[in-house]
């Protein structure tokens, strides 16, 4: 294999694992995401409970549920960029991906010719070598 085909094929590889890392980030921040919107959905219910046993608590139930229908359309919000997020990472991971692949093929075809072409020059040899005890 060539050095240009091996420096490409190389970094074409810590491209795909760079944006590999960069996916499993996302997921990992849409994950503590999707736990946040969890643990906002508890805590309402947890304070909805609580009000139906505590009359001072079901006073303030509705301005508590105001703050956690803001808190949740952030959490909500953030869900839906990382979601959008993951989407592009993995479109850029699926082309970097692609490009991998086209240089490692453009390699080993290249590594396939210059066999093709070692046996032609050798096959020429030694055609040229059965010629010549002929002649003599």
């Amino acid at each position: 294999m060539t050095a240009w085909a091996q420096s490409l094929i190389r970094i074409s590889n810590y491209e795909v694992e760079t944006l590999q890392k960069r996916l499993a980030d996302i997921n990992e921040r849409r994950a503590a995401a999707e736990m946040k919107l969890a643990v906002l959905d508890a805590e309402a219910e947890g304070e909805r409970e609580r009000a139906r046993i505590d009359a001072d608590a079901g006073l303030m139930l509705s301005a508590y549920l105001n703050g956690w229908k803001n808190r949740k359309a952030a959490a909500q919000g953030d869900v839906t960029a990382l979601a959008a997020e993951e989407e592009g990472a993995r479109e850029a991971l699926t082309g970097a991906f692609e490009e991998l692949k086209k240089f490692e093929h453009v390699a080993e075809a290249t590594r396939l010719d210059r066999l093709v072409a070692l046996a032609k020059r050798e096959t020429a040899a030694f055609d040229e070598q059965a010629l010549r005890r002929r002649a003599v």
